[in-house]
């Protein structure tokens, strides 16, 4: 029972504030409110830079395999036709 009688009380108080307390709660609220979405985009920037640069290293990574998997290739039919001359010989 008390504590309801309590809460007219509250809404009177914050209704007593002055025009420039409240002018002030609102500019907080309102900073608040642009560092919270600056630092969401600044996450946002850097997960983006995050994941651009482990998909160029695995981009790499493949042809890097497909590079030494064609060199390969080339050498094992180079020592084919090195043998298939040694025969003919």
């Amino acid at each position: 029972m008390r504590r309801l009688a309590l809460i007219p009380l509250a809404f009177l108080a914050l209704a007593a504030c002055s025009h420039k307390a409240q002018d002030e709660a609102a500019t907080a609220g309102n900073t608040m409110s642009a560092d919270a979405n600056a630092t969401m985009a600044e996450a946002n920037r850097d997960v983006d830079a995050a994941a651009n640069q482990a998909f160029g290293a695995a981009e790499n990574s493949i042809d890097k395999v497909g590079n030494v998997t064609k060199d390969a290739r080339n050498k094992a039919g180079q020592a084919m036709k090195d043998v298939g001359n040694e025969i003919q010989d």
